[in-house]
């Protein structure tokens, strides 16, 4: 992943971003953009381990070491369920202690993962375990509006902060099976919409990006993937990681300083309608 070549960034120096869910994958990519950009970074995952998972790295803190081998900002590493209320607000006092007050979140931890791990099954409307469906809501939903209510109040304080939450096209359409992921995905784009409400008077912008699907070692390593969508010029294949994190550093930017409770789907089009 970190091969692909990385877009002239943004400038955030002087900057402070926690990424959630940022030991693989989008997030890793998303951490490396904003890192260009001049930010002082935050990795988050679940557990050390988890970057090794589909081969990215062998832990969050070689990871976080190999990044900082790079120069520039500075990279910090922190572990913790975001589901889990004291977890986040732990989670928050590390990063704010070794790098500064939180002036970026971008919540990207999530996932169709049942309860024990793997894909729910069954996993449609009717069917679906609640204990699966808890799961999913838990690790989506739920951790994102836990991290915002462990980090926005700091944001509000300063009168100064950007929130990017992550939805999915799942969030968008009706889809059968990962029903209750795409509820999820819904409520945490709404939940995006209401704090950016509030958070007007302030000076803080919530947003959210809603990503097709992206070529993540994930993405590749469990879907059975056609070879046509994979590269060109046409916008009818698979995104790149890099694309949804250039639009994440967009809306992190001071070039989106009056976007505020918007949803930016970047699928190429994927799904078009009206609103």
């Amino acid at each position: 992943m970190s091969s692909q070549v990385l877009p002239q960034s943004f400038n955030f120096e002087g900057q402070v971003a926690l990424v959630t869910g940022s030991g693989r994958g989008l997030g890793r990519m998303i951490v490396e953009t904003l890192l260009k950009g001049g930010a002082a970074v935050a990795l988050h995952d679940i557990n050390e381990e988890a970057p090794a998972a589909f081969g990215e790295s062998p832990s969050l803190t070689a990871l976080a070491a190999s990044l900082s081998e790079r120069g520039g900002a500075k990279v910090t590493a922190v572990i913790g369920d975001i589901s889990k209320e004291d977890d986040t607000k732990a989670i928050v006092k590390k990063v704010e202690a070794a790098l500064g007050p939180i002036t970026i979140l971008v919540n990207c931890a999530g996932g169709d993962i049942a309860a024990k791990g793997g894909k729910p099954n069954p996993n449609d409307a009717l069917n679906i375990s609640l204990e699966d469906a808890t799961a999913v809501m838990n690790r989506n939903f739920i951790g994102t509006m836990l991290m915002c209510r462990a980090v926005v109040p700091g944001m509000m304080q300063r009168r100064r902060g950007a929130v990017i939450n992550f939805g999915s096209l799942n969030g968008h359409v009706g889809v059968s099976p990962e029903v209750v992921y795409g509820c999820a995905k819904a409520a945490i784009l709404h939940y995006t919409r209401c704090l950016a409400l509030e958070m007007r008077p302030h000076g803080v912008r919530v947003n959210a990006v809603s990503p097709g699907p992206t070529t993540t070692a994930r993405f590749l390593a469990t879907r059975t993937t056609d070879p046509a969508m994979m590269d060109g010029v046409s916008l009818e294949r698979y995104a790149k990681p890099v694309e949804i994190a250039g639009a994440v550093a967009f809306l992190a930017s001071d070039q989106a300083g009056f976007v505020n409770g918007q949803v930016l789907r970047v699928d190429g089009g994927m799904t078009l309608f009206a609103g």
